[in-house]
């Protein structure tokens, strides 16, 4: 009878793991979309846009009982240009509109939109001339919470939505991933021959 030599490999269940890669391995093949995309969608970091009652929902997420802080999203920032997601959380008047999208186009690239309850989404229960009717008619919107309000663990699973989409998200140039200084550096004045 033969012998069969059969390796076992043990494996923690707090440590984690990445495909199919085994522990011992000095080596871990990836792709540079699937890396950043890990890290982005890893590493959150909302805006506060609260206009209403789903502010207040949005707002609890960040306590002990729900914790927000598991997604990497515990950083809720007031400025626009330390953001990168604006969670829009409440009815969105006409007058508040241009000043959405101002903030909006303040945050760096890439960034991403939740809207959040149904008068973000849809204008919910007030159809009249002082409020836009859903928020992707002044921002284009990543994913929709629906509810009114919808409860915390709604946003959170709208994170967890987000966090997919951008995990799936692919790059189409060197300039989007932001390493083109790197990869590419310019030439300086004297380098250049003519």
């Amino acid at each position: 009878m033969p012998k069969r030599v059969e390796t076992i490999v043990l494996h923690d269940s707090s440590t984690p793991v990445l495909g199919d890669t085994q522990k011992g391995g000095n080596v871990v093949l990836t792709s540079v979309d699937a890396l950043l995309n890990a890290a982005r969608s890893n590493s959150l970091w909302p805006l506060t846009f609260g206009l209403a009652c789903c502010a207040i929902e949005m707002m609890s997420t960040a306590a002990s009982r729900f914790d927000i802080s598991r997604f990497g999203s515990e950083a809720f920032r007031a400025t626009p240009r330390q953001a990168d997601v604006m969670i829009i959380a409440g009815r969105l008047s006409k007058k508040m509109a241009p000043v959405l999208r101002q903030i909006y186009d303040q945050m760096p690239e890439p960034k991403w939109v939740i809207s959040m309850g149904a008068c973000a989404s849809s204008g919910g229960v007030y159809n009249n001339y002082a409020i836009v009717q859903g928020a992707d008619q002044v921002v284009p919107v990543d994913v929709y919470v629906p509810g009114c309000p919808p409860s915390p663990d709604a946003l959170i699973y709208g994170v967890m939505k987000l966090q997919q989409k951008i995990r799936g998200r692919r790059v189409r140039s060197v300039s989007e991933i932001g390493l083109s200084e790197l990869v590419f550096p310019r030439k300086k004045d004297s380098e250049v021959v003519a």
